[in-house]
Parts: structure tokens; C-alpha cells; sequence
């Protein structure tokens, strides 16, 4: 059966996931009676509730005899290390862009790679049935793009098909507005041409993903390059520089069959396979015959760009709620992560108790944080911090990301104005249609740090933010941080509604009638720039008295309730936010008000 290699590759929210449940179901991969829930490749539980993918997934459809395989990738810029390995394994790519936002940066950085590898695209204008639609503008943007990427004439001279993801067709036609994905599958037969490898050669693969079975162990997935594997034939690990890291056999090769693994018992060049057996290598390394000492080139990974540091949680309300709560648990547990997701490094600090967990972003680090609290983790997270590098001359360097801002007209001026308090610079700025501009920033990734919160509060909520790592440039100098201090809690015991009503016209309270508090804990925002100690643990003086009037009952306004990513942009460079699996807490990182003032002292000092 022949076969074609195709990734699809989008901006977030562009439709990928969509689209690939459509070709599902046209190809037959579904019965017609079988249930099968929507976005059916985002299959786990944080995919689900943020309707975005985190993790590259490869599958197949059957179509007239020619099997497609077909890798969904991720759209944000966060997990763009898992779509920088993918491109490797397949021989054609589908550009899938919205038909009224058109490319977007994520977009740019996918694409980019894709050219540079030499794949030839095919164009999907997607959401052709949007009332907003400006397809011409769209389809110039993206040959622009293509442009500016250094495209070759073979690339530029793109396929393009229109088509709605939702309704499942897709035509040449950019008038049409029914029909199936038959198109499609032709122009992907048509188009992306069969992988060309040797199969005569000895076997090689090169590891692209990494999960684990509870069965099977280690499964590591990707394309075989050369020759045939069969199952339990011998084979061996190579690192990146030839080295043999292990040797083993094959005990179990699985094949892609929609969404589900299937073993096989042998994979020929060109096949996408997932392989069980070793216990050591991991992703970049080479998996061969044990004649070939000659690793396949492994394409180089971005740095990461943000760090944070994961320490024990050492609040007094420590292992009230997790189970995993010691060092050694959250060491094991963020190694695993560094293996299997080449984007994050992971490093351990001098006193064993913490770790600075680099990565690309805030939600990449988010989700992080999110998956292990799920686990049953306990974690104290400080605020996150860019890397800095240094130039050819020595001089201080921080990242910069490109931000592309679409925001009705009337809050353009407000969006600008906060960017330039940020440091960014604007590089572009253009009417988008609908009442809509676009901006275009150019901005230090440390001064975005906290930010959307704040954007999404000016812009009451309609503007849209994309951000992509752009390059490492010259330090921009202080960047004003949160104007706001916080109020703190003096002592430890239940929060009093006699208490925390004086203190709701100190500034927006966090924690609600009952809560459990201890000291230093931050119970709320100050509505001025230094930090207060308070009580809210305050009960009213019981006396023999009356009262010559009746007391009101006290009425609070519902306290101000943060998610794990708000909490994480919040904080600041002496603060913490206490993760556990049911409770997400705000506090000092020095709990004792004597050692906060010495080195608060210090620091001045410095």
C-alpha cells in the first residue's frame, strides 16, 4: 500500500483539530454508530477543558488505497518544540489558515521551519463560511510570508484549497460552500510525494516523541528512515554523537490506525511507528541495526527562554491535601518531564530543595504545574524570569517576542500606551476590518510577563494577544512591575467576616468567609504601593452591653478568586503561589515579618 507523510500545521484556534476529526470520518475510520467525541485527538483532560492542543499526535486514514498518516501538531508558541521534531518525520505539509485572521505568528515560526526543511505546503483556507471572510488579503499575506521566509519557487508556487473544517469540505473554488474532503485527500495523493528511502538499507528511526505504558514501558514514536524491523529483532541506541547508549530488542512495534496503536509485526522505511523494548533513549536519539554506528541528524531545538523555580512546599499547611510532597518526589517527576519534552530543562539548586524549570513560556510552564498538581503534587512556585544571555562583546542580552495585538479601535490608544510602559516597541499598525486594528510590538518577553490580565481587563475582554519568541537583543533596563502592594495576613487562624469587611476599603480581598490563613499568607491587593500587615482573623468584642442600635449584618463582595496562571503573573520577585491539588494560595516567601524587613534591607543595601 503506498503511503503519504503529512503534518498539519496552524495557529492556535485555526481549526486543525477540527479538521482532522472531518477526515476521520470521510476516510470510514469511524463506523457509522460509533460515538466519538469531538476534537477527538485532544485526548487528554487539560486538552479537553482549554480546547487548544499541547502535545504532537500522530494518526492514519485509509483513503483509495493509499494510507495517510497524518501528524496534528499544536498551534501555540509554547509547545512549539513538539512541532520543531515533527517536521522530520513527514514529507508534506498542510498550512491551515483562518479566512479572516489570516497568518498569525505562530503561523510564521511553523511554516519557517517546514520551508527550511524543504517541504512543499499546501494552502487550506480554512472557515471559509465566516461572515468576516477576506480570503484574497489572506491568500496574499500567506505568499507574502512565504516571501519573507526565503521560500523557493517550487514552494511558492502553493496548491491552495478553501474549506470549512466544521461542515467538512474543502474545493478549489473559493465560492463553494458545500461538498465533501474529497479534494483534499486528492491534492495530498497528488501533491506530497511518497517517502523516498531505502528499504534495502539496515534498519534506522530516529526518536521524535516519548511516552510511557504501564505494560509496555517506554514507547518512543517516529518514522523509520532505512531498511525493515521485525519484532524482537536486536537493535541498539545511538546519542548524537555515536555513541551506543543501550542495546536491547524490539519486543513490540505499533502502527497508527486512526486513533488507536495496533502492533504489527514488522515497519518498512517510511512507516510512522511507535516502538517498545528500551529503557534509556529517549528523544534525538537514533534507534538502529546494531551494524549502523552513525547517528541520524537530529533537527537542534530553540532554547528555552522563561525559568521558574519548583521548590517544596513549606507552608504550614503543607501535606494537608497532597500526597507527593517531598523533594525527591518532584525531582523524579520533573526529570521524566525534561525527557520526554526536549523544550524544558530542568536543574537542581545547591540546598536539593528547589529546581529552576526553564522552559518556552507561562503556559507551557502552566500546564506543567497544572498536570502535576492533578498527580496529587505540593509545589511553592516563584514568579517567572527570563534567561539572559550576553553578546559578542559582553553586553547583558534578553529575549524579545514579536506580539501581534487585534483590538477594537476605541482601545488601541490604551494598548499602546501600556506596551510602551512595557518597553516594546510598535512596528506595524493597520485597520483590520470590522472596527479592528492590528498592532504589531516588538517587545522584551520580561516586560509581558503578567501582562495579559491586565490587557484583557483594558480591552474588556475582546482583544486578542499572540506572542512568539522573535530573537535575543540588547537589554531594555527596568521595567516598572506590579504598582500595587498586597495585604497580609499578621497571624494564623480562620478568616471573620467582622474582620474582613473594615478591610475590603483597604483594597480587593482573595480569600472569602472560613478560609484557613496563616501568617504571611496574602489575603488581598492594597489599593496603594506598599505592602500592609493586617488581621483578618479579628472577632467582634463580646461584652454585657447592648448595643444602642442594631448591628448590620455584614455584607462582602465576593473575594477575587485566581486561576494557576493569573496567580503566576501576579506575584512578585518576594512572593509565592502555594499550588496543591485543591487549593491554589497567594504568600510571602519569607512567612516571618522580621526576616521579610532584613531582606528587604539587604536587598536595598545591594
Amino acid at each position: 500500500m503506498s503511503q503519504r507523510n503529512i503534518a498539519i500545521i496552524a495557529h492556535v484556534d485555526h481549526g486543525k483539530t477540527t479538521l482532522v476529526d472531518q477526515l476521520f470520518r470521510q476516510s470510514g475510520t469511524f463506523r457509522d454508530n460509533q460515538r466519538v467525541e469531538e476534537r477527538a485527538m485532544d485526548s487528554n483532560d487539560l486538552e479537553k477543558e482549554r480546547g487548544i492542543t499541547i502535545l504532537a499526535k500522530p494518526t492514519s486514514v485509509e483513503w483509495n488505497g493509499t494510507r495517510i498518516n497524518i501528524v496534528d501538531t499544536p498551534g501555540h508558541a509554547d509547545f512549539g518544540g513538539e512541532v520543531e521534531r515533527i517536521l522530520s518525520m513527514v514529507d508534506g505539509v498542510i498550512l491551515l489558515v483562518d479566512s479572516s485572521e489570516g497568518a498569525m505568528p505562530q503561523t510564521k515560526f511553523v511554516t519557517g521551519k517546514a520551508l527550511a526543511l524543504g517541504l512543499r505546503p499546501i494552502v487550506v483556507v480554512n472557515k471559509v463560511d465566516r461572515p468576516d471572510e477576506r480570503i484574497q488579503e489572506v491568500l496574499d499575506e500567506v505568499f507574502d510570508l512565504f516571501v519573507t521566509l526565503d521560500a523557493t519557487d517550487e514552494q511558492l508556487d502553493f496548491p491552495v484549497l478553501y474549506a470549512s473544517g466544521r461542515n467538512g469540505y474543502a474545493s478549489e473554488d473559493p465560492q463553494r460552500r458545500e461538498g465533501t474532503l474529497e479534494p483534499m485527500f486528492q491534492k495530498i495523493v497528488d501533491h506530497v510525494p511518497p517517502p523516498s528511502l531505502d528499504e534495502e538499507a539496515p534498519f534506522s528511526f530516529l526518536v521524535t516523541l516519548l511516552d510511557r505504558d504501564n505494560f509496555l514501558g517506554r514507547i518512543l514514536t517516529g518514522r523509520v528512515q532505512s531498511g525493515t524491523l521485525k519484532v524482537n529483532q536486536p537493535i541498539h541506541a545511538l546519542d548524537g554523537d555515536g555513541n551506543v547508549i543501550e542495546t536491547g530488542r524490539a519486543s513490540k512495534i505499533l502502527s497508527f490506525r486512526g486513533l488507536d496503536r495496533v502492533p504489527v509485526d514488522e515497519a518498512k522505511a517510511g512507516d510512522i511507528i511507535s516502538l517498545a523494548g528500551l529503557t534509556v533513549a529517549t528523544v534525538a536519539n537514533t534507534i538502529a541495526d546494531p551494524q549502523v554506528s552513525v547517528p541520524i541528524k537530529a533537527q537542534p531545538i530553540d532554547p528555552p527562554t522563561l525559568s521558574m523555580r519548583f521548590a517544596v512546599n513549606d507552608s504550614p499547611m503543607a501535606g494537608r491535601e497532597g500526597s507527593k510532597v517531598t523533594s525527591r518526589m518532584i525531582r523524579d517527576r520533573l526529570m521524566r518531564e525534561a525527557e520526554s519534552n526536549v523544550a524544558i530543562k530542568v536543574t537542581e539548586s545547591a540546598d536539593k530543595d528547589s529546581f529552576e524549570v526553564a522552559g518556552r513560556g507561562e503556559l507551557q510552564l502552566g500546564v506543567l504545574i497544572e498536570t502535576m498538581r492533578r498527580e496529587g503534587f505540593e509545589l511553592g512556585i516563584s514568579r517567572p524570569r527570563v534567561l539572559f544571555g550576553e553578546d559578542e562583546t559582553g553586553a547583558k542580552t534578553e529575549p524579545y517576542e514579536t506580539v501581534v495585538i487585534d483590538v477594537d479601535d476605541e482601545f488601541s490608544g490604551t494598548v499602546v500606551d501600556k506596551m510602551n510602559i512595557r518597553k516594546a516597541e510598535m512596528t506595524d499598525m493597520r485597520p483590520s476590518g470590522g472596527g479592528k486594528t492590528r498592532i504589531t510590538f516588538s517587545a522584551p518577553s520580561r516586560g509581558l510577563i503578567g501582562y495579559h490580565g491586565e490587557f484583557l481587563s483594558d480591552t474588556r475582554g475582546t482583544g486578542i494577544m499572540n506572542r512568539l519568541f522573535e530573537k535575543y537583543g540588547p537589554h531594555k533596563g527596568k521595567i516598572e512591575g506590579r504598582k500595587n502592594g498586597v495585604l497580609i495576613s499578621n497571624g494564623a487562624g480562620e478568616a471573620n467576616a467582622y474582620a474582613l469587611g473594615p478591610l475590603e476599603e483597604r483594597g480587593i480581598l482573595f480569600v472569602g468567609v472560613g478560609e484557613a490563613l496563616y501568617e504571611g499568607m496574602i489575603i488581598g491587593e492594597n489599593a496603594k504601593p506598599e505592602d500592609l500587615e493586617v488581621n483578618p482573623m479579628k472577632s467582634k468584642a463580646l461584652t454585657n452591653f447592648r448595643a444602642s442600635g442594631k448591628d448590620d449584618s455584614i455584607r462582602l463582595t465576593p473575594p477575587k478568586k485566581m486561576t494557576l496562571e493569573q496567580a503566576i503573573a501576579y506575584i512578585d520577585d518576594d512572593e509565592m503561589v502555594e499550588v496543591t491539588p485543591k487549593t491554589i494560595r497567594l504568600r510571602k516567601r519569607f512567612l516571618d515579618p522580621n526576616e521579610r524587613k532584613r531582606m528587604s534591607r539587604a536587598k536595598a543595601a545591594a
